[in-house]
């Protein structure tokens, strides 16, 4: 498909042209990814039913072959869990279109960098979002704590079966590396959680494993929290 870069003369006509772009392009993918999947055009219909919004055949017929120009968000939704994939592959299609016009009246641009800016991840916006940010170094520190601790208990359990004093020695060296691993992330999570409800947010659920990262809650905070 192409896509056209920004051009002095254009007006606000062109913005209609970039949402159909948009549009052609989603509905480029979702054809070609039907066919991979062998999917029918009637088969990709039943699969948006059972999933709970129903897209009609026709719909769906229409959409690929251009003759319908909208396309909801909630439908581009449905339909990359009916194909198996992410709704931002269907937006950004990368391997498949090579450029793409990320705003109207803007050059195009490769397809990876539109998906970055799409996805919070790209650099050099001069945009900043303070809780995704939160939200992305709690996700980190959660792994790292998650991983240390698997790894603690591996080498507590080699201490513990050890045939020899210089293996159970070794092992119990990388237990407490591990160990230290584990309390540098916790505290960093801990941090994050902090950072996240100091700006009004509330933190992720935490694993079982990771249950005394949060102080208990006292009879009055939890009072507080229900507006007594």
């Amino acid at each position: 498909m192409t896509q056209h870069g920004f051009d002095a003369g254009r007006d606000e006509d062109d913005v209609p042209e970039w949402a159909d772009q948009v549009t052609a392009t989603v509905a480029a993918e979702v054809r070609r990814r039907r066919k991979e999947l062998r999917m029918s055009a009637q088969d990709l219909a039943d699969k948006c039913e059972e999933i709970g919004y129903p897209i009609p055949r026709n719909v769906i017929a229409n959409m690929e072959s251009g003759r319908r120009s909208t396309l909801p968000l909630v439908e581009v939704m449905v339909l990359a869990e009916a194909l198996q994939t992410y709704p931002i592959c269907l937006l950004y299609p990368v391997g498949y279109v090579e450029r793409v016009q990320r705003l109207p009246l803007r050059d195009d641009e490769a397809t990876w960098d539109a998906l970055h800016w799409f996805t919070g991840d790209s650099e050099g916006f001069g945009m900043e979002d303070d809780m995704l940010r939160a939200f992305r170094a709690h996700a980190s520190h959660q792994r790292a704590a998650l991983a240390a601790l698997k790894g603690e208990k591996h080498e507590r359990w080699k201490a513990e079966t050890a045939p020899n004093q210089a293996e159970r020695e070794e092992a119990t060296l990388a237990q407490a590396a591990y160990a230290e691993r584990a309390l540098e992330a916790k505290y960093r999570l801990r941090s994050a959680r902090a950072f996240i409800r100091a700006d009004g947010g509330t933190p992720p659920s935490l694993p079982p494993e990771l249950a005394d990262i949060d102080p208990p809650r006292s009879d009055a905070n939890a009072s507080e929290e229900n507006g007594f």
